[in-house]
Protein backbone atom coordinates (compact mmCIF):
# COMPACT_ATOMS: atom_id res chain seq x y z
CA UNK A 1 0.00 0.00 0.00
CA UNK A 2 1.61 3.39 -0.62
CA UNK A 3 0.77 6.72 1.52
CA UNK A 4 1.60 8.98 -1.42
CA UNK A 5 1.52 9.18 -5.13
CA UNK A 6 4.63 11.59 -5.01
CA UNK A 7 6.85 13.35 -2.71
CA UNK A 8 7.51 17.17 -3.43
CA UNK A 9 10.90 17.75 -1.71
CA UNK A 10 11.74 21.07 -0.48
CA UNK A 11 15.51 21.33 -0.50
CA UNK A 12 16.12 24.13 1.89
CA UNK A 13 14.60 22.73 4.95
CA UNK A 14 15.72 23.00 8.72
CA UNK A 15 17.15 20.44 10.85
CA UNK A 16 17.34 17.93 7.84
CA UNK A 17 17.76 19.23 4.32
CA UNK A 18 16.04 17.63 1.15
CA UNK A 19 18.98 15.63 0.04
CA UNK A 20 19.37 14.02 3.43
CA UNK A 21 15.33 13.33 3.67
CA UNK A 22 15.98 12.10 0.02
CA UNK A 23 18.68 9.70 0.97
CA UNK A 24 16.66 8.64 4.23
CA UNK A 25 13.76 7.48 2.18
CA UNK A 26 16.03 5.87 -0.34
CA UNK A 27 17.88 3.57 2.03
CA UNK A 28 14.89 2.48 3.22
CA UNK A 29 14.05 -1.36 2.79
CA UNK A 30 10.68 -1.29 1.25
CA UNK A 31 10.08 -0.85 -1.99
CA UNK A 32 7.52 1.74 -1.70
CA UNK A 33 10.28 3.81 -0.28
CA UNK A 34 12.64 2.81 -3.19
CA UNK A 35 10.08 3.78 -6.25
CA UNK A 36 8.03 6.77 -4.92
CA UNK A 37 9.07 9.47 -7.44
CA UNK A 38 10.44 12.65 -5.28
CA UNK A 39 10.99 16.00 -6.98
CA UNK A 40 12.93 18.40 -5.73
CA UNK A 41 11.54 21.70 -5.66
CA UNK A 42 14.16 24.76 -5.31
CA UNK A 43 14.68 27.80 -6.00
CA UNK A 44 18.44 26.72 -6.81
CA UNK A 45 18.22 26.08 -10.58
CA UNK A 46 21.76 25.79 -11.80
CA UNK A 47 22.67 22.15 -14.02
CA UNK A 48 24.84 21.18 -10.45
CA UNK A 49 21.86 21.39 -8.77
CA UNK A 50 19.49 19.02 -10.82
CA UNK A 51 22.19 16.95 -11.17
CA UNK A 52 23.04 16.98 -6.95
CA UNK A 53 19.27 16.55 -6.71
CA UNK A 54 19.18 12.75 -9.03
CA UNK A 55 23.25 12.05 -7.50
CA UNK A 56 20.77 11.49 -4.38
CA UNK A 57 17.39 9.54 -5.41
CA UNK A 58 15.20 12.07 -6.83
CA UNK A 59 13.30 11.89 -9.85
CA UNK A 60 12.86 15.54 -10.85
CA UNK A 61 14.05 18.79 -10.50
CA UNK A 62 11.52 21.49 -10.78
CA UNK A 63 12.68 25.02 -9.92
CA UNK A 64 10.74 27.97 -7.99
CA UNK A 65 9.09 30.08 -8.91
CA UNK A 66 6.90 27.01 -10.00
CA UNK A 67 5.82 26.93 -14.02
CA UNK A 68 2.84 25.22 -13.72
CA UNK A 69 3.35 23.98 -17.20
CA UNK A 70 6.43 21.97 -15.92
CA UNK A 71 4.70 20.66 -12.85
CA UNK A 72 1.60 19.51 -15.08
CA UNK A 73 4.91 17.70 -17.57
CA UNK A 74 6.04 16.36 -13.85
CA UNK A 75 2.77 15.00 -13.03
CA UNK A 76 1.46 13.57 -15.90
CA UNK A 77 5.41 12.01 -16.44
CA UNK A 78 4.61 10.20 -13.47
CA UNK A 79 1.18 9.90 -12.20
CA UNK A 80 -0.42 9.35 -16.54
Amino acid sequence: MSIYDIVFMDVQMPVMNGYDATRAIRSHSSSYCKTVPIVAMTANAFAEDVQAAKTVGMNEHIAKPVNMQALRKTLHKWLG
